[in-house]
């Protein structure tokens, strides 16, 4: 299987943060949940990716391709969609037809105006004058528009209902069954990811802390839950996150690695990700 999507050792100091030598690879007919909290180093990664900033070290390959040599064609092939959109707000729907049609080769009329309907866009309000989820809707219908084959999407379904983040997680279904396609997808709501996601790769402060096939993740961990006093029946090795109340305590653990005595649940990526950054922060 081709890969969509190569990081290798990406790295970018700023004052207060490092991104710190992130790899990872998205294959091609695939959906990636990127995710980590709030100044994790999400954003950072994905505008180094696009040539918006510039790595001190590292490299990309976007479809093959190396992206500070790959130009208009490349940018033909890529849609994206960040989290401070990006639209000038003195533009209406009519004036981005307009801009993308000039723009973009590929661009589907057809394909804006059934998106745009499907998202109930209002045809001559401006953009300063829609919610942040229409503005997030309006990004996504430019960025599928020109028929690109790798989606980079920032935090896209930030300030939509449950209905609306549905309907959009069902297109991105639809845009990876060609195998040809895949999706980058960062975002906080976890469940979301959880319904759709191939793949998932966790930041933490600037850090790569796992790049796993989801399915395979969740099967191969599990959740302890007992008193905090017998935490010591559990091998050391095979405790991968841990939270505890004073009283009880919550393990994430290795299925393989635990004794046949003791009782482990199914996990949830949610927990995955809460234990294993509860887990990170107590031993900083």
């Amino acid at each position: 299987m081709e890969n969509a999507l190569e990081v290798r050792g990406l790295t970018k100091h700023y004052r207060g943060f490092t991104l710190d030598g992130v790899s990872f690879s998205l294959p091609t007919g695939c959906i990636m949940g990127f995710i980590g909290e709030n100044g994790a180093g999400k954003s950072t990664t994905i505008r180094l990716m696009l040539g918006l900033a510039r790595a001190e070290a590292g490299s990309v390959r976007l479809l093959g391709e190396d992206p500070a040599a790959g130009g208009a064609a490349l940018r033909e092939k890529l849609g994206v969609v960040m989290d401070d959109c990006g639209i000038p707000e003195t533009l209406s729907l009519r004036d981005m037809r307009r801009i993308l049609s000039a723009g973009y080769r590929t661009f589907d009329a057809g394909r804006f105006d059934a998106l745009a309907a499907r998202f109930e866009l209002p045809e001559r309000k401006l953009v300063k004058d829609y919610s942040r989820g229409m503005r997030m809707k309006l990004s996504l219908a430019a960025a599928l528009a020109h028929r690109p084959r790798l989606l980079v999407l920032d935090e896209p379904t930030g300030g939509l209902d449950p209905v609306a983040r549905d309907g959009i997680l069902d297109i991105l279904n639809d845009f990876t069954r060609d195998e040809t396609h895949a999706v980058l997808l960062s975002s906080h709501i976890l469940s979301d990811l959880e319904k759709i996601c191939d793949y998932v790769a966790l930041l933490r402060r600037g850090k790569l802390l796992f790049c796993e096939e989801k399915d395979r993740l969740t099967e191969s961990c599990a959740v302890v839950r007992l008193p905090e006093r017998e935490l010591d029946i559990l091998p050391e090795h095979a405790v991968l996150g841990l939270r505890r109340n004073g009283y009880a305590a919550e393990a994430l653990v290795r299925r393989d690695a635990l004794p046949p005595s003791v009782t482990a649940e199914r996990t949830t990526l949610e927990e995955i990700v809460l234990l294993l950054s509860k887990h990170e922060t107590e031993r900083e």
